[in-house]
């Protein structure tokens, strides 16, 4: 299915070939290849079992990004609430500062809003995350209050964390 194309851009489902073509890229710009390919048609999986929307970006033809929509998350700050969360949203650093970003966002905020009227999403805090983070606060989003999470779950005051990836903070957003 097509959720948005103009002369540049393709929003559609992600196809079990675009994990490969996402995996490889991310690894030709730097990033461990582990667990990659695996997540991606981890994210298909879901899909196929009426979890999530997973769907991948073409910038004149050539896959560039992806992001997910879990319709009604079962993890994070609004875990069980019936909220959407955006999951696992990217796109490949030769393609960045086109609008893909802002597309592939606007795609998620859409089927999300076909489900309840907030959206929410991690973000992490490490400097990798910067132009995500301003994205997301642009966009509307605001932290949910519940401070910093860590590998799945609040992470106390003083508590012993890692600024890795697992290193997140939740944020939400109103879309009616």
């Amino acid at each position: 299915m097509i959720y948005y194309q103009d002369s540049e851009v393709i929003i559609r489902d992600l196809q079990e070939s675009d994990a490969q073509i996402i995996t490889d890229g991310e690894i030709a710009q730097g990033w461990d290849g582990e667990g990659r390919l695996e997540k991606y048609l981890m994210r298909l999986k879901d899909r196929a079992e009426g979890r999530s929307v997973a769907l991948a970006a073409e910038f004149h033809g050539a896959v560039a990004g992806y992001i997910n929509i879990y319709t009604d998350s079962k993890w994070g700050a609004f875990a069980g609430l019936g909220y959407p969360e955006i999951v696992d949203f990217g796109v490949l650093v030769k393609y960045q500062r086109r609008g893909i970003g802002s597309r592939l966002m606007d795609a998620a905020e859409k089927i999300a809003g076909d489900h309840a009227d907030t959206v929410f999403l991690g973000v992490g805090l490490h400097g990798g995350y910067g132009s995500a983070q301003r994205m997301y606060i642009k966009r509307g989003y605001i932290p949910d209050g519940s401070g910093v999470w860590y590998g799945g779950k609040v992470c106390g005051q003083y508590e012993n964390c890692c600024n890795d990836d697992d290193l997140v903070l939740y944020l939400s957003k109103k879309l009616r």
